[in-house]
């Protein structure tokens, strides 16, 4: 049995990613502290209205940032991998934070080369149409898909599925597609948009000739 404190929050963390924290709550201090003193990790679980904690990614803190004189911490924490939530815990025993029992998921960043040449072009072609020139796209061979997975249009119930596959290849399919069906419609979007903004001027339209 697997179990590890949770600190639910209404993101996804992708493993592999880089997350900063402000660390205010006393049974969130109460985590961290535990964790850094213990050497261990804990769990982000997914937590938005309506829908259950299945889900969370595992991290370890790499740095304390700062410290502040009431307690409160700004914290760096790598996201290690995923886990399913097998049962949670709202208080787990003889703390103030939640946690929960869980199953540690496999998780390969072994790319295809192919694809992710093919999906750092869609993302480069996406940014082009949307004139986003100030985000980072990194080079093969180290580019890989959580580092921009949220900044790709996704939503909250695509991150989610983006967490649970387990392969990067399968991974980087699963953006080729999101992307091949977004860039049209945010063509259309941009075709729309400047159709609009000659709204209200002269325009110098050629008649055809009969």
């Amino acid at each position: 049995m697997i179990y590890i404190p949770l600190f639910p929050l209404s993101l996804v963390v992708f493993p592999g990613e880089e997350l900063r924290l402000h660390i205010f709550e006393p049974r969130y201090k109460q985590l961290i502290h535990d964790c850094v003193n213990n050497n261990s990790t804990f769990g982000i679980p997914p937590y938005f209205e309506g829908k259950d904690l299945v889900y969370g990614t595992e991290l370890k803190i790499t740095k304390i940032v700062k410290k502040y004189d009431d307690g409160k911490m700004d914290i760096k924490a790598l996201g290690i991998g995923w886990f399913e939530i097998v049962e949670f815990y709202k208080i787990m025993h003889g703390k103030l934070y939640p946690g929960g029992q869980i199953s540690r998921m496999p998780w390969d960043d072994t790319m295809d080369l192919v694809d992710a040449l093919k999906l750092r072009s869609l993302i480069e072609e996406l940014y082009s149409i949307m004139k986003i020139n100030n985000i980072k796209i990194e080079e093969i061979p180290t580019f890989r898909s959580f580092q921009l997975a949220h900044k790709l249009g996704l939503n909250i119930e695509q991150e989610l599925k983006l967490l649970a596959i387990s392969a990067e290849k399968d991974r980087q399919l699963f953006l080729i597609n999101h992307l091949e069906n977004l860039i049209p419609i945010v063509l259309e979007a941009e075709k729309l948009r400047k159709r609009a903004e000659l709204n209200g001027h002269f325009q110098n339209i050629k008649p055809p000739n009969f």
